[in-house]
């Protein structure tokens, strides 16, 4: 009998939450498994681990991404945000507030991916219909809500992004 091949260890540097964290991975180590259990960052949820549920959905390069289906290695040139780099319990993002004041989450487990989903799809559509909203989070499975209050959260979340705007004044360089 031969002996087994020893698997070979890849040094990976992702750039996650605008900090670069590295590890010595597999090369299939999956995106999600690296920043759960090599960066310790436990807030991306690994559920049907097929792309379909959405609740390992993070942002690379602002875009929304299935972290169960993308191999670490392949997000060293990307900027990774997890729904840990878009606010705290102290100061909450935009849509972290909206899903708390309108109770847009039961049993929290499939919370980071809508909340990472839904920061993504307002930064281009920042005043959405309820049924732009349907739309926007139909990629993301919830085993406990109706959606009703996950779409009014997504409504909610566009409407504090408005207040913050207004309350920052005109952009630089315009005139008003």
């Amino acid at each position: 009998m031969s002996e087994p091949v020893p698997e070979v260890l890849l040094d990976v540097t992702v750039t996650v939450n605008d900090v670069p964290r590295h590890a010595r991975v597999p090369a299939r180590r999956l995106l999600s498994d690296f920043l759960r259990h090599d960066v310790g960052l436990t807030g991306t949820h690994v559920g049907c681990e097929h792309g379909v549920c959405g609740a390992c959905t993070v942002l690379v390069d602002g875009a929304p991404v299935r972290s169960c289906l993308m191999f670490a290695v392949t997000a060293q040139a990307h900027r990774v945000t997890t729904v840990e780099g878009l606010g705290t319990v102290e100061a909450m993002g935009p849509v972290q507030q909206a899903f708390t004041e309108c109770h847009g989450l039961q049993c929290g487990f499939c919370t980071p991916g809508f909340v990472t989903t839904v920061t993504a799809y307002l930064e281009d559509h920042p005043d959405p219909t309820a049924d732009e909203a349907r739309e926007a989070i139909s990629g993301n499975l919830c085993r406990c809500t109706g959606y009703q209050n996950i779409v009014k959260s997504v409504l909610r979340a566009a409407e504090i992004k408005a207040e913050a705007s207004a309350s920052e004044g005109p952009a630089a360089g315009s005139t008003a």
